[in-house]
């Protein structure tokens, strides 16, 4: 199997974190790997956010109950009005933009043998009330990272796909 598809079947969702330090430069290489991303009219309308601090990693957990034992985080949020917008129907891609980003980042972090899981279920006001910095942003998603605890394992719907019947047509 090529070594891309390889790691699109492995990576997964990772909910349990060890104790391990995490590199930073693998953090480095998955903040590049979503910088490379491509984004409509290469506007990059999107921002990321690394938390380390211990103080503020602590108070995570009263904007999201999905902090899984982590000890960093990156956060990605968007500006629709720094996004590129489809003149025919009006349509901003500043939410696919940083879509495409994150899943970079998140396909990178997996390449670094470190693990994540994409997190869309926290209090974005709360989050904004926490960092600030983050005010004038759509906030999409929130990685917890690190090293996967030896318990950690993939869901049990992990490998439940849909055929490619009914998800691709070929016109």
């Amino acid at each position: 199997m090529p070594e891309f598809i390889q790691l699109a079947h492995d990576r997964y969702s990772c909910r349990k974190f060890s104790d391990r330090p995490v590199e930073a430069e693998k953090i480095e290489r998955a903040l590049e790997a979503a910088i490379a991303a491509p984004t409509a009219v290469n506007r990059q309308p999107w921002h990321a956010w690394l938390i380390a601090d211990t103080g503020v990693v602590a108070k995570l957990d009263t904007v999201t109950p999905y902090t899984f034992g982590a000890r960093q985080f990156v956060l990605f949020g968007a500006k629709a009005d720094e996004a590129w917008v489809r003149a025919y129907d009006g349509r901003n891609f500043a939410d696919v933009d940083v879509t495409i980003a994150a899943t970079h980042f998140m396909l990178e972090i997996a390449a670094e043998g470190l693990g994540t899981t994409w997190v869309g279920k926290f209090d974005a006001p709360a989050m904004k009330g926490l960092l600030p910095q983050t005010t004038d942003f759509d906030l999409v998603a929130l990685f917890p990272i690190g090293y996967p605890a030896d318990v950690a394992a993939p869901s049990t719907r992990h490998s439940q796909r849909k055929a490619e019947e009914e998800l691709v047509d070929r016109v």
